[in-house]
């Protein structure tokens, strides 16, 4: 996929990196967050009946208990925002109440092809450069931001892109420099790795059920699931 359909429609030029085409809250802390922000975003459900947490507070992440839950935990995906009470009576905390604050997407695929254009162009920038991340923004026909990309160097000790599943390495300060410019709403967020293993490819749709988002669950093959409470 060569190139983007806009949010709005639209086949979308390949932006260049310029200063002002740098994500939007490059200079922002991470750590920093609203104060009615929710306390709990959902990583992933591992087995039926339990979730992966992370804590906003202390970016840690929480598994719960695969049973005894008196909240529909099976209604909630992953990338939601969620309000919810834990009791932690016991080794595995179980859910006494939740309630969707955001329900923001999070979507994961591995070994993906073919690598749209300026994602293999930002990696290659890193790679001359020598850095291990590059960072760019996706735009409509009418030069209008409807995506923010990052890619990162994968390999190691450990896997960047199982980090970013788990929750080790938390998407969460991507997702938050977004809504620090555009505010709070439901997004789409994408994390890729291509078959090369190279590098892992962090995509933020800025509109939830735009084009865009659209575009990349068709190509990779991630389709939208079904939001019982979204």
């Amino acid at each position: 996929m060569s190139d983007h359909r806009s949010a709005d429609g639209g086949r979308s030029p390949e932006p260049e990196e310029t200063a002002d085409s740098r994500p939007p809250g490059d200079d922002h802390s991470p750590d920093d967050h609203s104060p009615d922000d929710p306390a709990y975003r959902v990583l992933g459900v591992p087995d039926a009946g339990r979730l992966r947490l992370l804590d906003r507070e202390t970016y840690d992440p929480v598994v719960t208990a695969d049973a005894s839950h008196a909240a529909p935990v099976g209604d909630v995906r992953p990338g939601y925002l969620i309000d919810a009470d834990l009791d932690w009576s016991t080794t595995e905390p179980t859910v006494e109440s939740l309630s969707v604050r955001r329900p923001t997407l999070y979507a994961f695929g591995d070994d993906v092809d073919p690598v749209f254009e300026v994602a293999q162009e930002a990696w290659a920038d890193a790679r001359a450069a020598g850095d291990a991340m590059n960072s760019r923004v996706t735009r409509n026909t009418d030069n209008e931001v409807n995506g923010v990309l990052y890619v990162f160097a994968e390999g190691g000790a450990t896997s960047r892109f199982e980090e970013f599943r788990d929750g080790a390495r938390p998407v969460e300060p991507l997702v938050e420099k977004v809504n620090d410019r555009d505010g709070p709403a439901p997004r789409e967020v994408f994390v890729l790795r291509p078959q090369s293993r190279e590098f892992v490819l962090v995509t933020i749709a800025l509109r939830k059920g735009g084009q865009f988002a659209d575009t990349l669950r068709d190509t990779y093959d991630v389709p939208r699931p079904p939001e019982p409470l979204g």
